[in-house]
């Protein structure tokens, strides 16, 4: 009898010491992979800022100098996160992340640059659900056309001139995609306004914020 008890213990020590290791292990793999996937995460970011500002503009930790703030995409219920850029201090830029939900196929996520003069430095698509081969086009990677926003401003092209050639605008259409490229000119020129009489709130603090709106 005390030889079977003592077998039962026996065993019943080393599957919990197994069971302590899986565990154990788990929580270390786990651990690691999350890490790795959030350093993915800021690396891909830290990708998309650059598309959009070149770092010679700038000297400060964009991905870490931030505002939250509601009122800037007026069809979402999550804030929307600003980068700010600055040199020695200075405010230089701010990369917004604006949503539209005027796709053909749902949401499109865009990074938008604006210059404290106001002039854009770049535009990125970063999400979005649009037709592979005629809406994706959005994509910097499957064509040049969100490109044509580099440079531009609520002044060039004027304001009447802020929409596709379709609707007697500056920006071209997609090829068979109207609606799409439609949704992203409206969701830039909404972007350059929001900077325009926001520009005081965005960099009045250095430190990483939620805000409303007023």
């Amino acid at each position: 009898m005390n030889s079977i008890i003592k077998n039962t213990f026996s065993a019943a020590t080393i599957l919990g010491i197994f069971s302590l290791l899986g565990l154990g292990l788990t929580s270390f793999t786990f651990h690691k992979t999350e890490t790795k996937i959030q350093e993915n995460e800021r690396l891909a970011l830290l990708t998309n800022l650059k598309a959009v500002i070149p770092e010679s503009l700038y000297d400060n930790d964009i991905v870490n100098d931030t505002l939250e703030v509601t009122d800037l995409n007026q069809d979402s219920t999550k804030p929307a996160v600003i980068y700010r850029a600055r040199k020695k201090g200075e405010p230089v830029a701010a990369i917004m992340t604006v949503v539209t939900p005027f796709g053909y196929s749902g949401n499109i996520t865009l990074l938008v640059a604006v210059k404290t003069d106001g002039t854009l430095t770049g535009v990125r698509t970063i999400a979005h659900r649009e037709t592979p081969g005629l809406g994706d086009k959005i994509e910097i990677e499957r064509s040049d056309w969100i490109s044509s926003f580099d440079g531009k401003s609520l002044d060039n092209p004027s304001d009447t001139q802020w929409a596709v050639k379709r609707d007697s605008g500056y920006f071209d259409q997609l090829t068979g995609a109207t609606i799409t490229p439609r949704a992203v000119v409206g969701a830039v020129k909404n972007a350059l306004l929001y900077f325009k009489h926001n520009q005081a709130r965005i960099f009045s603090t250095t430190e990483s914020t939620p805000e409303g709106g007023n």
